[in-house]
C-alpha cells in the first residue's frame, strides 16, 4: 500500500508529493533535469488533524523508496522511514514548548553529511512553529546553503510570520493541506484500524476531521468520557461560582490526562539514564559516577517537566475544540444552515440552546472559546484564560 494511503482527503497534495518523489529518484539516477520538480525544503501547513506530519513522513518514505521513489510502502526503505528507524531520516519532535538552538544545530550538522544509503537525507521538523528565534536562524543557514541530497520537511499550522519566519518560508515550497472530510477519516478508521463503520462515522464527525483524535474516541472509553464532560459544561454554567468550578474541573482533567500519559514514559526514561550512568553497580567507580550524574538527572527532569506542560496544554486545547464544536452546532441549528452538526449525540442539547440563545449571543460564546485558545497559545496562564472564558460563556 502506498506511503500516501493515510494522507486522507488530500488528493492534490498527494499528486504534488508523488511527482516530487519520482523526480528525486531520477536525480539519484543521474538525471539532473528533474531538479525543477524537486526542491530541498518544504513546508506543510494546515489545521490540526489535516495530516501535516503524515505528509512529511510520507514524502520522507517515498524519497527512500527502493522502487524509484514510487512510495510503495512495502520495501525496506519505505517501512523503516515510516517506522522512524531509517538511518537517513531524522525526526525533530518538540518535547517541550519550543525547539532550542542546540537541537537545531545538531540537526544542521547531521544534514551536512552524505546519505548513508546513497539516496536522500530527510530532516522532518514537526511543529516548526515552536522554533526559537535562534533555532530558526540556525535552520535558515542550512536552508540557504543546502547540502546535496538533503531535504528539510517542516510542519506548521500556517505560513503566518507568527508561525514561521518569512525568510524561511521564502526558501521553501509550501504544501497547503485542508481538513479532511469526515467520510474520508471514517474510511481510514475502518480500513486501517478495523473499527466498525457506525463507530468510525461517529468518531470522525466528533473529531472534526482529526484522524488521530477520531481513533482515540473510537477506541478509548476514557477519551469519550472526557469529551462528554466537556460537552456538559454549557449546562453547568448557572452562576459565577459554577463558572469557576467548571474552569477548575477542565484544567484538572487536562492535567490528569497528561499526567497519566507521562508516568510510564518518565519512569522508563529515568531508569534507562540511571542504568547508563552505572546505577546498581558496585565499587568506588560506580558510586562516583552516580554522584556525578546529578546534573544529567536534573536536566532530564527539566525536559520531562517541559514536556508535561506541553501535554497539558494540548489536552486542554482538545477540550476547547470540542467545546467550540458545540457552540458551532448551536449556531448552525439556530440559523438552519444546510450543514451537519459536529456532535450528533448532543444534537438535542444544541437544539434546545438554539431556541434559548440568539445567534449573536451564540457567536459571542464561540468567539470566547476561540479567544481562550489564542490566549493560551500566547502563554497566558491556562487557569486565568479558562476562568475568563467560562464567565463570558455564562454571560453570553
Amino acid at each position: 500500500m502506498s506511503v500516501f494511503a493515510d494522507l486522507v482527503g488530500q488528493d492534490e497534495a498527494v499528486e504534488t508529493l508523488s511527482r516530487a518523489a519520482a523526480a528525486a529518484a531520477r536525480i539519484v539516477n543521474g538525471d539532473l533535469s528533474a531538479t525543477a520538480a524537486m526542491t530541498h525544503a518544504w513546508i506543510f501547513t494546515g489545521p490540526p488533524g489535516s495530516g501535516r506530519s503524515v505528509a512529511a513522513r510520507a514524502l520522507a518514505a517515498a524519497l527512500e523508496c527502493e522502487h524509484d521513489g514510487i512510495g510503495c510502502g512495502e520495501c525496506h526503505g519505505c517501512r523503516t522511514a515510516l517506522g522512524g528507524t531509517h538511518a537517513d531520516v531524522r525526526f525533530v519532535v518538540p518535547e517541550g514548548l519550543s525547539i532550542g538552538v542546540g537541537e537545531m544545530r545538531a540537526l544542521v550538522l547531521r544534514a551536512g553529511s552524505a546519505p548513508s544509503g546513497g539516496r536522500w537525507q530527510a530532516m522532518v521538523i514537526e511543529d516548526a512553529d515552536r522554533l526559537t528565534e535562534a533555532a530558526g536562524n540556525a535552520l535558515l543557514k542550512a536552508i540557504e546553503e543546502p547540502p546535496p541530497r538533503t531535504v528539510f520537511l517542516l510542519c506548521t499550522p500556517s505560513t503566518h510570520p507568527d508561525d514561521i519566519s518569512v525568510t524561511i518560508r521564502s526558501r521553501c515550497r509550501v504544501v497547503a493541506l485542508r481538513q479532511p472530510p469526515a467520510e474520508a477519516v471514517a474510511e481510514v478508521l475502518v480500513r486501517r484500524d478495523g473499527i466498525a463503520p457506525a463507530t468510525a462515522a461517529w468518531a470522525a464527525a466528533a473529531a472534526q476531521g482529526h484522524v488521530g483524535r477520531a481513533k482515540r474516541l473510537a477506541n478509548d472509553s476514557d477519551a469519550r468520557a472526557r469529551r462528554d464532560a466537556v460537552l456538559a459544561v454549557p449546562r453547568r454554567l448557572t452562576g459565577v461560582g459554577a463558572c469557576f468550578d467548571a474552569a477548575s474541573a477542565l484544567i484538572e482533567a487536562a492535567e490528569a490526562e497528561a499526567g497519566a500519559a507521562a508516568i510510564d514514559s518518565n519512569g522508563a526514561e529515568r531508569s534507562a539514564l540511571e542504568q547508563a550512568l552505572g546505577a546498581g553497580g558496585t565499587g568506588k567507580g560506580a558510586a562516583s559516577a552516580m554522584r556525578g550524574a546529578a546534573g544529567q538527572l536534573k536536566e532530564l527532569e527539566k525536559r520531562q517537566k517541559s514536556r508535561l506542560t506541553r501535554a497539558q496544554r494540548d489536552a486542554l486545547d482538545r477540550a476547547l475544540v470540542d467545546l467550540a464544536g458545540f457552540y458551532r452546532d448551536v449556531l448552525i441549528t439556530s440559523l438552519r444552515a444546510p450543514v451537519a452538526v459536529v456532535h450528533t449525540d448532543t444534537a438535542v442539547q444544541s437544539a434546545a440552546a438554539a431556541e434559548k440563545w440568539t445567534p449573536e449571543s451564540t457567536l459571542r460564546r464561540l468567539e470566547a472559546v476561540l479567544a481562550c485558545r489564542e490566549a493560551i497559545d500566547l502563554n497566558v496562564k491556562p487557569k486565568i484564560a479558562v476562568e475568563a472564558m467560562m464567565l463570558s460563556l455564562w454571560r453570553g
